[in-house]
């Protein structure tokens, strides 16, 4: 089994989105922010405008974070910048202010026109050694059918095992669960079959502790820096 892609050797630490509790989540100062903390990778939502330029999106519209209920699938790349002040960025431009650090694309809202653009913006950019992606069964396979060589993250939220047919067609590296989910017996299961196992979003380091003893390869957390702390120093700093 290939080893995760951690600084310290250990868990690979991924930035959720960036570094959302302290810069607004998705933009190019939260990347920065993140990795300027310790992340191995960051974490980032891609969808696309309607004139098929992906972008940095988690929801579907802007209502959340830039206070307009306008869906982001009907705004041409030009109107979204002027919506929010052009602080939505490119993948292209978050692709750059990654650097040479790993960058796990997650695919909300995946159609096959839309993860083929993603996936052809990643390879024009010389990052298919470094973008990776994550999402449900679905978009997994649009992103496999796009590129035969790409890394995937399959999504999973349950606790029984994906089907031997869709590892067969998905072909993932990692299984990528919510944490809750995640005990020791999953992990050298997963372990066993060839697989790495990512998780999502632990925030205290009471509940990361509790997954690096259970034997994750990867967490992805809001709190990147707490994170990094724990993965650096002794086992028995505080719980917070």
């Amino acid at each position: 089994m290939a080893k995760p892609f951690s600084s310290t050797g250990a868990v690979t630490a991924v930035g959720h989105r960036g570094d959302p509790y302290r810069l607004r989540e998705n933009t190019l100062p939260s990347i920065r922010s993140a990795l300027a903390r310790g992340a191995d990778a960051v974490e980032i939502d891609v969808r696309v405008t309607r004139d098929g330029v992906p972008v940095l999106l988690h929801d579907a519209t802007l209502e959340r974070l830039w206070g307009h209920d306008r869906r982001l699938e009907r705004l041409d790349h030009r109107e979204l910048l002027e919506l929010t002040r052009g602080q939505v960025p490119t993948l292209r431009e978050a692709l750059l202010a990654a650097g040479a650090h790993r960058v796990m694309v997650d695919l909300p809202g995946a159609t096959d026109t839309s993860v083929r653009r993603i996936v052809g913006v990643v390879r024009e950019c010389g990052a298919g050694e470094r973008a990776y992606y994550c999402a449900g069964a679905g978009a997994m396979l649009q992103v496999r059918a796009a590129d035969p060589s790409a890394e995937i993250a399959l999504t999973w939220t349950t606790l029984a095992p994906p089907r031997a047919t869709l590892l067969e067609a998905v072909k993932p590296r990692w299984l990528n669960y919510r944490f809750g989910l995640v005990s020791r017996e999953l992990t050298d299961r997963a372990h066993r079959d060839g697989l790495l196992v990512s998780v999502w979003t632990p925030d205290t380091k009471r509940s990361m502790r509790r997954l690096i003893a259970r034997g994750v390869d990867s967490i992805t957390t809001n709190r990147i820096d707490a994170l990094h702390s724990l993965l650096t120093n002794s086992p028995t700093s505080d719980v917070s």
